[in-house]
């Protein structure tokens, strides 16, 4: 999964208005963002695999530090507290660690069972990634439904705000439809060193945030 990672990070805006959307996509993705610093490092393993199904193109060999269930709570809780930490914010701590938690959930849906439960454990995975219409219509419902709360709770401050949100929306749904149609790299280096261009995404949002203002809805 990867827009709808965002998409729940845009919805999670209306709970917590205070927090930075930039905050919001770095919990939401932050073991993805953590995972191509361990795959160049040797820690974790991904092998790229021939398949008509351009979500079934790479196999999760080995990546239990950022991609297991009890590691992700562990991931989710050290986050929470260094929210709370640097902002004071209980509300907006707890959101930041559920939406860390959330990716192994979502990832649970979508990937076949690749995903341990703790390193070392049994893998797990529902599979929606079997159906490329399927897994295209859940995340494009999560992004919009997402993207449609976080309008509605974040105004545009200025034309910025409004031209900014809507190039973000634009750029990820790009890169979605890039992944899913264009060729892989060529070998798994390259892949983790295209994965790390994923950190602009939470500077993007915090770009967006600052250029909007955020009420309860």
């Amino acid at each position: 999964m990867f827009v709808g990672h965002y998409g729940l990070a845009l919805a999670a805006k209306r709970v917590t208005p205070r927090t930075s959307l930039g905050t919001l996509f770095l919990a939401a993705q932050l073991v993805d963002l953590v995972w191509p610093m361990l795959l160049l490092a040797g820690i974790e393993r991904v092998r790229i695999v021939p398949n008509e199904n351009p979500f079934l193109r790479l196999s999760f060999e080995w990546y239990p530090w950022t991609h297991s269930l009890v590691t992700d709570l562990c991931w989710g809780l050290v986050a929470g507290m260094v929210y709370f930490v640097a902002r004071r914010d209980k509300r907006g701590a707890v959101v930041v660690g559920l939406l860390v938690v959330s990716h192994w959930v979502l990832d649970f849906v979508t990937h076949v069972p690749d995903l341990p439960i703790y390193p070392g454990g049994p893998v797990v995975g529902l599979g929606l990634w079997r159906s490329f219409i399927g897994t295209v219509v859940v995340e494009a419902i999560l992004f919009g439904v997402g993207g449609a709360m976080y309008g509605r709770v974040a105004r545009p401050a200025d034309r910025t705000g409004r031209y900014a949100f809507l190039a973000l929306v634009a750029v990820l749904a790009v890169i979605y439809f890039a992944n899913a149609y264009f060729p892989l790299p060529p070998d798994e280096r390259s892949i983790a060193w295209g994965a790390l261009a994923a950190w602009v995404f939470p500077l993007f949002g915090w770009w967006v945030d600052r250029h909007r203002t955020a009420e309860p809805a």
